[in-house]
């Protein structure tokens, strides 16, 4: 779960933390994500008191001042041993519970694809994806050359999206403290 930005539109606060439906969104998330995966990854730069909490492997950012969420894949590069490392942003708690299966799907149906990612009829969601652990190598090297793009970086890895139009509920992502408000009942 990619949960280490700055969090700008929402106050400098970690988002992880922040409050929606009476519990940390980051909660929800973890409970979306776990039965998906064999183990998880937090990739926090603060927080981690918080974090401990869900008893997994907290990784942060090799780059400092908050390079974004390509800095904590790439941090998470180093410590994946699987054949996919799964994403998710801590701020979308109503994450699909076959979003890594339908994900691994088209993955296994492009097999030039090094990436796979969810969007709906309305944007993509580029954070919600499951990559190939073969290309992981090459975010540092993207990353030196002052890019931060993860649309970039993923056209570079052949990258497919797949459409989750039928659960686009799912994606509501929590990005400011308007949205933290709004949805907090």
């Amino acid at each position: 779960m990619l949960a280490g930005g700055a969090g700008r539109r929402v106050g400098n606060r970690d988002k992880g933390t922040l409050p929606w439906r009476g519990r940390p969104m980051a909660t929800h998330c973890v409970e979306r994500m776990a039965p998906q995966v064999k183990e998880l990854y937090i990739s926090c730069n603060r927080s981690q008191a918080f974090y401990n909490q869900f008893d997994c492997a907290l990784i942060s950012d090799e780059r400092v001042d908050f390079q974004g969420p390509l800095a904590g894949v790439e941090a998470m590069a180093g410590h994946c041993k699987t054949e996919f490392l799964f994403l998710a942003p801590c701020d979308t708690p109503q994450l699909p519970l076959d979003l890594a299966q339908r994900l691994l799907t088209a993955l296994q149906h492009n097999p030039g694809a090094n990436i796979s990612y969810a969007r709906t009829a309305q944007r993509e969601h580029y954070l919600c994806a499951l990559v190939r652990g073969s290309c992981l190598a090459t975010v540092s090297d993207f990353l030196d050359t002052g890019e931060r793009a993860v649309r970039l970086w993923y056209g570079q890895q052949g990258a497919v999206s797949v459409d989750f139009s039928d659960t686009a509920e799912a994606f509501i992502n929590i990005n400011t403290m308007t949205d933290v408000m709004v949805t907090a009942e």
